[in-house]
């Protein structure tokens, strides 16, 4: 496994160890983590803090050089909130673990020129698929069904 990926599968656990949902997420600039986090809509009671959210927002302010320059990792297909802003800041890539528990925004992304990569992870289908059936509302209330 990358090492990259496994920085946002092993953000995804804490998540899921502080009682959140198990979703995680690394910013990669020039081959060091520059921001990490994962999903922690339950431990704050955020509407918008996803795991990429929360990488962006552990990253601090960068110039827009250094989000042209990144990568950003995510254990879970981008939804359309957290493709709005790898959009809006111009991140070239996106390594995503898995997309079968959940189809984000990737046709939009790749329609704008972002490059994908999907590493299609058991750990990461396998994480999500065991969270969506313990807690199948949460899960629901997340994706906004």
């Amino acid at each position: 496994m990358d090492e990259f990926m496994q920085a946002a599968i092993d953000e995804a656990k804490r998540g899921l160890a502080e009682g959140g949902i198990p979703i995680g997420s690394v910013l990669v600039h020039k081959g060091k983590i520059i921001g990490r986090g994962h999903n922690r809509r339950v431990q704050t009671g955020s509407p918008t803090l996803h795991g990429e959210m929360d990488a962006l927002e552990n990253a601090g302010r960068q110039p827009a050089s250094v989000y042209r320059q990144s990568v950003i990792y995510t254990t879970l297909s981008p939804c359309a909130m957290c493709t709005g802003a790898i959009l809006l800041y111009g991140i070239p890539k996106v390594v995503i673990g898995e997309n079968q528990s959940f189809m984000g925004e990737e046709a939009l992304l790749k329609s704008k020129g972002v490059e994908i990569e999907m590493i299609n992870s058991d750990v990461c289908k396998k994480m999500m698929n065991n969270f969506i059936m313990a807690k199948p509302t949460l899960w629901n209330e997340d994706i906004g069904q």
